[in-house]
């Protein structure tokens, strides 16, 4: 099966290392593969020594030059199946693909986040074009059958975690990178600074936290638009010498196996992969009960869950589990078998595949 990949997005975030697990995996199991993703974007750079690359710049989803630039890789690629791995890569190949007179591939659409389709005629317009869309949860899957898409042209793949390349990451003492005190207790949030993310409940959990755990430090690794908003609440709270935004590291992994404790604390979310790989990494977890979380983290078996924009309970639960070392142990052990199992790379991408060829047989 022959896939085009569209992907739009200059930032690296867990929806792009998605992408990269996904035409690694198919061009791995013998599928041709091309992804066409943004020139001055951090996927191209990664991907590019894997799979064939080419690169686009488009400006919007009314881009009508980057629509014919990717008419003609339809052209000469003549795939089977395009997938596009976010709303404007929809937009892109509904419109480069109207544009053809040969054979119509099978059209499917990523959909990595829990928000609502947009409502606006455009909108609606190039999601009629969409085949099948592929889900990264069951929460997920319920929102698009709200928005009208019907449930027979929705299937569920999760995303997943490459296991044995997070093995292979090295760790990082985190405590020696930021220059944090030896032995202190180390929290970790790996998320894009925006405002679902929820971070600034995190911050405030964690100035209650260190009321009880003085000697508690959080990192916030990540970047993004709430950047300034976070540093005046950390100033405001007092918690400069607890408190550190980390700004965008490649290292992630590695500063993972250093921590005591993951935290998501998401407001929406459409399934967590960075909360996947904490898990990978033997990392007990605490999130938020919302979005696709809970379909990942099993309340008091790999994680602890609390109530989205809930302070009060997020620092709860951090300190419960910064205070119990067995317990810490024994949920992340108990969160490597469940990725292992059910949140694998392989997985995802033998689920994909198998949506692939499953659409390909069905009349159109």
């Amino acid at each position: 099966m022959r896939s085009l990949h569209i992907d739009t997005a200059r930032s690296w975030r867990g929806g792009q290392n998605q992408v990269r697990l996904t035409v690694a995996g198919l061009a791995a199991a013998g599928h041709p593969v091309v992804l066409m993703a943004h020139a001055d974007g951090e996927l191209l750079r990664r991907t590019a020594a894997t799979v064939p690359v080419e690169p686009f710049t488009p400006r919007s989803e009314f881009d009508v030059q980057a629509a014919w630039r990717l008419g003609a890789v339809l052209d000469s690629f003549q795939p089977d199946v395009v997938h596009a791995h976010d709303p404007m890569a929809v937009a892109l190949a509904s419109m480069a693909l109207q544009m053809r007179s040969a054979t119509r591939p099978l059209l499917v659409a990523a959909r990595r986040v829990d928000f609502h389709l947009k409502r606006h005629a455009f909108s609606k317009w190039k999601y009629r074009q969409v085949d099948v869309f592929i889900a990264a949860s069951r929460l997920i899957a319920a929102i698009l059958e709200q928005d009208g898409i019907a449930p027979t042209s929705i299937e569920i793949v999760h995303d997943g975690v490459d296991l044995q390349q997070i093995d292979q990451q090295p760790l990082v003492d985190a405590h020696a990178a930021f220059w944090l005190p030896h032995g202190a207790p180390l929290v970790g949030n790996v998320a894009a600074l925006a405002p679902h993310k929820g971070q600034r409940y995190l911050v405030a959990a964690a100035a209650r936290a260190v009321r009880e755990l003085p000697d508690a430090r959080f990192l916030i690794i990540g970047d993004g638009d709430l950047r300034g908003s976070l540093e005046h609440q950390i100033k405001s709270l007092g918690l400069e010498r607890h408190v550190f935004l980390t700004g965008f590291r490649g290292d992630v992994i590695g500063l993972m196996k250093s921590l005591d404790l993951f935290v998501m604390s998401s407001v929406t979310e459409g399934l967590g992969s960075a909360i996947l790989e904490a898990m990978a990494c033997e990392r007990a977890v605490v999130g938020t009960h919302t979005g696709g979380i809970p379909e990942a983290v099993l309340h008091e078996r790999t994680g602890l869950l609390v109530p989205p924009h809930d302070e009060t309970a997020l620092a709860d639960a951090m300190v419960r589990l910064l205070r119990d070392p067995a317990l810490r142990q024994s949920l992340g052990t108990e969160g490597r078998v469940r990725v292992t199992e059910e949140f694998s790379a392989d997985r995802m991408v033998s689920r994909t595949a198998a949506v692939y060829a499953k659409w390909l047989a069905t009349p159109r």
